[in-house]
């Protein structure tokens, strides 16, 4: 069996995120998502981080500066590239248990390449991000692509995402998605295999 997880507000809630790069910038959490969000699927397709944070900044108002944008990439990949202790464990009981784990996520080339220089990278077989496919969750062709990627067939995955969207797009493909709920909840799934 090969379960495959979302990465954002699946293997890692956005609760650390926002308020970080918030209190970088000086703004409420409010104001900057209304900035952050809009970009972002350009971004996670794969254009430059330079254009989406001078994007963002411009959205604050503020006047992008070139050691500013890159605090603020390196801010936001280190954050969403890191485990809560909930989600390293169920990655470490997944392992013991010998399930083969995969990723895939809408996520931009920095954040993708902080995902695969940490450490509980090592856990996962294949890592799948969107900016490298050119392809965003949930278009069908980018389930095809990660199936070719992870040599597996389509009812062979368990799949984990906490988009409605994004599970109905897998369902389609023939994975068997769920949306994410908790870590118990996805090792009872994966236990009824």
């Amino acid at each position: 069996m090969t379960v495959v997880f979302d990465l954002g507000e699946v293997l890692v809630p956005s609760t650390g995120v926002l308020p970080r790069l918030a209190s970088e910038l000086r703004v409420s959490e409010d104001e900057l998502a209304a900035a952050y969000w809009p970009p972002r699927k350009a971004y996670d397709r794969g254009d430059p981080a330079a254009a989406y944070w001078t994007a963002v900044l411009e959205g604050l108002g503020r006047t992008p500066e070139r050691d500013l944008l890159a605090r603020l990439e390196h801010l936001d990949s280190t954050k969403w590239s890191t485990l809560p202790p909930s989600s390293g464990a169920l990655l470490d009981r997944l392992t013991r248990d010998g399930v083969r784990l995969c990723v895939l996520s809408n996520a931009p080339a920095p954040l993708a390449a902080a995902v695969r220089a940490a450490s509980w990278s090592a856990q996962v077989v294949h890592l799948v991000f969107s900016a490298d496919a050119a392809l965003l969750k949930p278009e069908p062709e980018i389930y095809a692509h990660a199936d070719a990627v992870y040599g597996t067939s389509p009812g062979d995955v368990v799949f984990f995402d906490d988009r409605t969207e994004n599970v109905e797009a897998a369902r389609a493909h023939g994975w068997d998605a769920h949306v994410w709920v908790d870590p118990e909840t996805a090792l009872g799934v994966v236990a009824r295999g």
